[in-house]
């Protein structure tokens, strides 16, 4: 059985809401700004009990970027909000100039991310935000699982020195990790344990993960399932430790297959430990409006489809 239980379905981008605010009350520094998503972005409850440290900037994602760098000059830690795709397609020259080539101390917080934004459709479903953002010098990336762990992160990068770009979705998922967890920055957590087959999965695909991994074992295989829900800085060494183990592995993601946490895995892997992997992840295409859950299973994300990645990565063993 999995270890893990479901206490009850919230989306991520509330645990964003709720770790803003117990920052807020924590943190004078701490200052929120939003493109007019604030509803969206859960935001309200930072912007009515702070609103002296609350700036609606309007549609006008590129000035939100300019205007939170300008900010950190003067000590404070601001903390961005918007879209996924409007967090980074649309303002990566804001970004690279103004944020990431001064190391400027910006919280980039990004909701509905992914397939699962759902009916919103392609235009807004960005695949590509992970491997853009991974790119840049001296990003750090993360992709949260749940509603506790996405809190958990949005408290601990106020802690963090530099530029952080923190996705989150906008559906309800299972909530399964500890609500008291304490988030490490760059250090993957090993969720089961397994000998026969390692699946590193970040961000929704977390929980298909462990469902896939009940499923192998009741067909005798032993699935170790890591949470990689930091992308950059990678956690090496738990990786290279479960593939000495398990000698294969399945990348699992709400991304493209290309420039996402399978790319960083297999550069890895390619210097260090070739090994045989099999990608979980979007296959060179856009998304399309649909409800969620549906999405996964067209796009080939959900637990089934991990189940058979396994079962292939197994073969080349």
């Amino acid at each position: 059985m999995n270890a893990y239980t479901n206490s009850g379905s919230k989306d991520t981008r509330s645990g964003f809401g709720a770790g803003l605010l117990e920052l807020g009350r924590t943190n004078p520094n701490v200052i929120g700004l939003c493109a007019d998503l604030t509803g969206s972005l859960k935001m309200n409850a930072f912007r009515d009990e702070f609103p002296d440290r609350f700036y609606q900037v309007g549609i006008a994602e590129a000035n939100m970027m300019g205007i939170a760098a300008g900010l950190t000059i003067g000590g404070k830690i601001p903390f961005t909000g918007t879209f996924a795709n409007f967090s980074t397609g649309r303002v990566y020259d804001q970004i690279r100039q103004s944020i990431a080539y001064s190391g400027k101390n910006v919280k980039i917080c990004a909701s509905h991310s992914g397939l699962t934004l759902g009916e919103d459709g392609a235009t807004h479903q960005i695949l590509e935000d992970l491997g853009l953002m991974k790119m840049l010098p001296g990003m750090t990336v993360i992709n949260t699982c749940d509603f506790n762990q996405t809190k958990a992160a949005t408290l601990a990068i106020a802690d963090y020195e530099g530029p952080v770009y923190l996705r989150f979705g906008r559906p309800k998922v299972p909530n399964f990790t500890a609500e008291d967890q304490k988030f490490e920055i760059g250090k993957a957590v090993i969720l089961t344990e397994g000998s026969d087959v390692t699946i590193a999965a970040t961000g929704h695909l977390v929980w298909q993960a462990l469902e896939a991994a009940q499923a192998l074992a009741s067909e005798g295989i032993s699935a170790e399932v890591i949470n990689f829900h930091t992308i950059k800085p990678l956690d090496e060494e738990a990786l290279l430790n479960s593939i000495g183990k398990t000698g294969c592995l399945v990348s699992a993601e709400e991304h493209q297959k290309f420039g996402g946490l399978g790319e960083s895995l297999a550069g890895v892997l390619s210097q260090k430990q070739p090994t045989p992997q099999e990608y979980v992840a979007v296959n060179d295409s856009f998304g399309e409006s649909g409800k969620p859950a549906d999405l996964l299973v067209k796009y080939g994300l959900d637990a089934k489809n991990i189940v058979a990645a396994a079962k292939r990565a197994l073969e080349r063993k």
